[in-house]
């Protein structure tokens, strides 16, 4: 079964399954799709994470492909350049090392058993014969052409000048070139030779300092998955330099509360996973930062010991809007998508360009965009997540995955920049506390910190009714309705429960995107 924001994409994915892929196989074939299909969210330029249930070993293997900052960049570079504060949103300072491509070689290689010409050929046809674009990505198109004459050759990404309308055929040639030359060199074919040429010379002339040795020698890193335990359910999260570590912060704030006397959506059941996020969110915008260059107290940000500190900063009647980070040692825009194979191995999937088209700049002849990913680094000094040379950025692009006793429970996820540790936290205290199906679970209404700041405004879908939300902002919340297109900001989910019993799969799949799970 495969669960995806783009129905094509899903059917990608399936035709893998069926040619005998298993899960980590059909999940490169949907990232490819996506690319195509949803450039807008998600392109090679961008970086990928990925969690891998083993069904053989019953355990859950992760992937940390995000790229790095230029070896040449740093804070005190950029003061020099007049830039302090935080960087410009599209500067091609913001461009770190597409970690994608190498994600997509490395998933096949630890997880996968075909070659990446089999994985790659559905997106390379749909590239090639062209795909009628879906309503919600001729949206994002449309808005994303400043962006993308952000920098040159922006025509390669336009249907006559301009972004293709729902139901028009949209072909990206060069993108298929580019899935070509990756399928027949691997590693080598992106961070050497035509296509790493051209990265380095579209951000040459606009200040950028990115070069051939830092794509060269880009790498891939295999992280043991943090988990804590909901409730029974095990969830599993990527480690920082990835914000997961904010949805285990809440959800063990959430255990000890009884939500079974908690009506859904109630004032009660919103303000208390609302202020549960604020904590955690103050945790983990200072703490998250790359593992390799920084400290990250992780396992104690996890710690039960912890959650109950910082529970009792809970106030049942009012919003703390000031919450501040605690002490827990003594002394953007994405896609996510899942997939279970018959022999009950599951991959959870997301990629990303960040915000949008990420930088909007785009190599020549390669089909892509760079992703904006260094927009995430601190410009502080004294921040865990500053600039550095070789550094991570703090990222909010975080697969999912449910274990219950030592079984498979689902592969999950809630793309759309800070809004994921949030998706997160309200799915699974949606399946587990309120006995919701995969679709439940995603079709009930969310709140969003839209800023993933401690004190942000708490933007609420109409869904909740307005009595609450003025019993919210009543309590010292910041309340933002949302309705419409706007509704796009609390994310796209997937989720695929397989029956431990029985091997049923059950999904569910985003009502706020263009997807569908498909089973086979």
């Amino acid at each position: 079964m495969v669960a995806s924001s783009q129905p094509l994409a899903s059917m990608a994915g399936i035709e893998i399954l069926k040619q005998g892929g298993n899960a980590a196989d059909a999940a490169v074939a949907v990232a490819a799709a996506l690319n195509m299909t949803e450039p807008c969210s998600t392109w090679i330029g961008g970086d990928a994470f990925c969690l891998f249930f083993d069904a053989k070993s019953k355990t859950v293997k992760g992937l940390n492909a995000s790229g790095r900052a230029p070896a040449a960049l740093n804070i005190e570079f950029l003061a020099e350049q007049g830039i302090t504060g935080r960087l410009p949103p599209t500067s091609p300072h913001t461009v770190t090392v597409p970690g994608a491509a190498a994600g997509w070689v490395d998933t096949l290689e630890q997880f996968g058993t075909m070659d990446m010409s089999n994985v790659l050929a559905p997106a390379i046809r749909l590239g090639e014969e062209g795909f009628p674009v879906s309503p919600i990505t001729a949206r994002s198109w449309d808005r994303g052409i400043p962006k993308l004459k952000n920098g040159p050759h922006f025509e390669e990404m336009l249907l006559n000048g301009r972004a293709p309308r729902a139901g028009e055929v949209m072909r990206n040639v060069n993108l298929a070139k580019t899935f070509r030359t990756v399928a027949e060199h691997g590693k080598a074919g992106f961070y050497e030779g035509r296509i790493a040429e051209e990265i380095v010379k579209v951000l040459e002339p606009m200040g950028g300092v990115m070069s051939l040795d830092d794509l060269k020698n880009h790498y891939s890193t295999f992280p043991r998955p943090i988990t804590t335990n909901y409730k029974g359910l095990d969830v599993f999260e990527i480690p920082p330099n990835g914000q997961g570590i904010t949805a285990l912060i809440a959800l063990n704030i959430l255990e000890e509360y009884d939500f079974s006397v908690v009506p859904h959506g109630s004032t009660k059941h919103m303000h208390t996973l609302i202020e549960a996020m604020r904590l955690a969110f103050a945790d983990s915008r200072w703490y998250v930062a790359d593992p390799d260059v920084t400290d990250v107290p992780v396992e104690e940000l996890i710690s039960k010991e912890y959650a109950a500190k910082r529970r009792k900063l809970l106030d049942p009647e009012k919003a703390t809007v000031d919450v501040a980070k605690g002490s827990p040692v003594s002394g953007s825009d994405t896609v996510y998508f899942c997939v279970v194979d018959g022999m009950g191995n599951a991959c959870s999937f997301i990629i990303s360009n960040y915000a949008g088209f990420g930088t909007g700049i785009i190599p020549k002849g390669c089909g892509f965009t760079l992703q904006n990913r260094g927009f995430g680094f601190s410009l502080d000094p004294e921040h865990p997540n500053r600039l550095e040379p070789k550094k991570r950025p703090y990222h909010t692009i975080i697969p999912g995955m449910l274990m219950q006793d030592g079984e498979l429970y689902a592969p999950f996820g809630v793309m759309g920049g800070f809004m994921q540790p949030q998706g997160h936290t309200q799915v699974v205290v949606n399946m587990v506390d309120y006995d919701m199906n995969p679709q439940e679970a995603l079709d009930a209404g969310r709140f969003c910190i839209l800023d993933g700041q401690s004190g942000g405004k708490v933007h609420i879908e109409d869904e909740i009714s307005v009595e609450v939300m003025s019993e919210l902002a009543g309590m010292g919340h910041e309340v933002v309705p949302c309705s419409g297109w706007r509704r796009g900001i609390f994310g796209r989910g997937q989720i695929i429960h397989r029956n431990p019993v029985t091997g049923v799969l059950t999904a569910g799949s985003e009502p706020r995107s263009d997807g569908c799970a498909i089973g086979w």
